[in-house]
C-alpha cells in the first residue's frame, strides 16, 4: 500500500505539529519513524521521544495534542498512559506518538523493533 500524494502532505504536516508540541516542552530525542512502506503497519509514522519525569512526560504529550488541535484541527483517536506518565501514547491514526519517560525508553528500546526503517532524528 503506497500513499496518496495527499495522505503524505496530511501525515508530514501531523508530524510536523507533533514535533512543534514536542519541542514546546523540552521533549528529548525527538526520532520520527516512518512506517509507511511496510506492509500491514498499524500507521505511518511513530514519533518517539522522552522526559525526564512523570510531569515532564506528561507536559509533553499534552503540548502535543493542544499543537496538533490547534494546527491540524483534530484529537487523538486515542491516548494511553496518563494515569501513570511511564510510557504515554497519542494514536492520530496515520501517526502514532509514544511520549516515555528515559529509563522506560531504555528498556523498551522501540526504536530498535524498527531498526529497518528509515528514521529521522529531529534536533540534537
Amino acid at each position: 500500500m503506497t500513499l496518496r500524494s495527499s495522505e503524505k502532505d496530511i501525515s508530514s504536516e501531523l508530524v510536523d505539529a507533533i514535533v512543534k508540541g514536542i519541542q514546546e516542552k523540552k521533549g528529548e530525542e525527538i526520532v520520527s519513524l516512518n512506517l509507511g512502506k511496510i506492509q500491514s503497519t498499524v500507521c505511518d509514522f511513530f514519533v518517539v521521544c522522552h522526559g525526564n519525569s512523570r510531569t515532564h512526560a506528561t507536559a509533553i504529550a499534552e503540548s502535543v495534542e493542544e499543537e496538533v488541535r490547534k494546527i491540524c484541527r483534530i484529537n487523538p483517536a486515542r491516548r494511553e498512559g496518563y494515569i501513570n506518565g511511564e510510557w504515554l501514547l497519542l494514536d492520530y491514526l496515520d501517526v502514532v506518538v509514544h511520549v516515555f519517560q528515559e529509563p522506560v525508553r531504555r528498556h523498551f528500546q522501540i526504536e530498535d523493533l524498527w531498526a529497518d526503517v528509515p528514521a529521522e532524528r529531529i534536533g540534537s
